[in-house]
Order: structure tokens, then C-alpha cells, then sequence
């Protein structure tokens, strides 16, 4: 049985996905890693390329999009390690990360889930460890409002910025670019709830891995640099539709229809104004491409109206 599984979902990111993969052979050291690429229809070549580079490594070829979840739980199929990580193709496993979270989660049997450090390429700090969000983290974070309030105490608190970055610490979850599991704990929670296209759906693994009485650690001591957001900022209005419409989603598994409508109808309102806004400097000739482009990424997230 290999030590450690390394899954990772690809879309379009070819160059991307050959740096992680390289940096997964590099960092194995002394443990025995298999890694898996699930590549969900990628039109640049990176099938063929995980192919001719890097022939050791288990591919799964996908014909259509499944989406980010789905195809993770094909790799958790193949997967035979005692751990499997999952790993964006963005991002890049640094030095000995792999030993280091090998080496705690073997020290720790009660840890189910963990995250390393997360930095963006340029070095500086990406937060990756969260608590759970309440219904006015989700009227703040990743909305408009944000813009205005970026300290505000829903932020503060969702992002566990009151807690030093340099500790190991419990979380409630981490964030997906990097997640380290424990084979038993997923057997028993099951694998990531396929219901999520895209987004919150390692908000919702670690829930249950909470509610299954695992604990679930932020481990600053292992590094991986995340140059986040390459595969889906491909179209942002299609991001936005599935981030929004996973946190409704969210909210409605997790707190009910009546709060779910409250974050839905709220970020619609949002977008409304943005449109709005974008859409009076586009009449004023302020930047006129970019106002109508960003006029027309918003009327689609209002078509959409936020409904999975």
C-alpha cells in the first residue's frame, strides 16, 4: 500500500499541471507516492502530456466536465494510499511538505483532514484555514460588501485572522487547493458530496469530518505555493455563478431553505448593483470593453439566478 495519494483535477492548466506533478516526484523523498491526474475534457494538450512525461502517473481521461468534486471521488476510487492528498494543479508541493504531513497525521491518529500553508506564487500568504461561516459571513465575504468592509468581523472571524498564521492549529476546514486525509476517515465520511460542481464542497468534507468526531488541523510547517485561480478564471462569470450557487447550496443542507433564499436573493441583489453601476460608467465612456464585459458577466449570474 502506498503512503500517500496524490489527486489531482485538472482543466486546461497543462504547464501548471506539469510543475505540480514534477514537484509531487521531486518531493516524495523517502515515501512510497502514487499520484493520479483526473482530467476533466482539457482542450490544451494535458492529457497527452501526463501521458508522454509522466508515464507513472495514473490518468483518468474524462469526455465531458464532471465537475471539481465528482472528479476528486474518481481519484478516491482509485486511490490505494493510507493518505490521499488532494492537490489543485496550480499549486506546487515545497521541499519535504509531503513527509511533513505523513509524518503528523501518523503521529496523530485522531486527525482526520489537514491543510499545509498556502502562498500565492510572489511568497506572500494565502488564508487557507477557516472556521464556519454563519449567515452574515456569507452577506460579507467574496460579495460587494467585502470592498467596503474588508475587516469586518464576519471576515475576521470566517478567516481565523485573530489566530497566528505561523501555529498549528484546529480548524474547522481548509481550503481545497491542498487537503490531506486519512483513509479511515473518509471510509467513514464518505467522499466529497458530488451535489457541489465547483467551491464548498471542502467546506462541506470538513463539516462532516467534524460531525464524525475527527479533528481537522491547519499544519503551517508544511508549504505548498497555490497560484490560485488559474483553472476558473478561464470565464468569471461562470466562477461567480458556481461559488455563489455552492454557498446557497451550502446553506441550504446546512441551515435551511430560509436562510438559503436570504444568501441567494441578497447576492442577486449584489450583482444587480454592480450591473447598475458598471453599467452607468459605461454611459459615462469610462473604459468602455471592460464595463461592457463586466455588464454582461453580471447579467448572466442574474440569469442564472443562483439556482444549482
Amino acid at each position: 500500500m502506498p503512503d500517500v495519494s496524490a489527486i489531482v483535477v485538472n482543466w486546461n492548466v497543462r504547464d501548471l499541471l506539469r510543475q505540480c506533478l514534477a514537484s509531487v516526484r521531486d518531493g516524495a523523498g523517502a515515501l512510497d507516492v502514487e499520484a493520479i491526474v483526473v482530467d476533466n475534457a482539457s482542450t490544451d494538450g494535458s492529457a497527452d502530456m501526463v501521458r508522454t512525461e509522466f508515464s507513472e502517473v495514473a490518468l483518468i481521461a474524462n469526455q465531458d466536465n464532471p465537475g471539481f468534486a465528482a472528479a476528486n471521488n474518481q481519484g478516491l476510487e482509485m486511490a490505494r494510499g493510507r493518505y490521499a492528498f488532494l492537490l489543485n494543479p496550480d499549486a506546487q508541493v515545497m521541499n519535504d511538505a509531503l513527509a511533513i504531513m505523513t509524518a503528523y497525521m501518523d503521529e496523530h491518529p485522531d486527525v482526520g483532514l489537514l491543510g499545509p500553508m498556502l502562498r500565492y506564487g510572489d511568497g506572500s500568504l494565502q488564508s487557507s484555514r477557516r472556521r464556519f461561516p454563519t449567515l452574515a459571513t456569507a452577506l460579507v465575504e467574496s460579495t460587494v460588501l467585502e470592498q467596503w468592509l474588508p475587516n469586518a468581523g464576519p471576515i475576521r472571524r470566517y478567516r481565523m485572522l485573530d489566530t497566528p498564521d505561523d501555529a498549528v492549529q484546529d480548524v474547522d476546514w481548509v481550503v481545497g487547493a491542498a487537503m490531506f486525509a486519512r483513509r479511515e476517515a473518509i471510509e467513514q465520511v464518505g467522499p466529497l458530496d458530488d451535489g457541489y460542481f465547483m467551491y464548498s464542497e471542502e467546506l462541506d468534507w470538513g463539516r462532516r469530518f467534524k460531525a464524525a468526531g475527527w479533528r481537522v488541523v491547519y499544519l503551517p510547517t508544511a508549504l505548498v505555493i497555490h497560484h490560485e485561480g488559474r483553472s476558473s478564471e478561464q470565464n468569471l462569470a461562470t466562477r461567480d455563478i458556481r461559488f455563489h450557487t455552492s454557498r446557497v447550496r451550502y446553506f441550504n443542507k446546512y441551515h435551511g431553505a430560509f436562510q438559503a433564499e436570504v444568501v441567494r436573493w441578497f447576492t442577486l441583489a449584489t450583482f444587480a448593483y454592480q450591473l447598475g453601476r458598471e453599467g452607468v460608467k459605461w454611459l459615462a465612456g469610462h473604459k468602455r470593453p471592460l464595463r461592457a464585459a463586466r455588464v454582461r458577466a453580471y447579467a448572466q449570474v442574474l440569469r442564472s439566478g443562483l439556482r444549482g
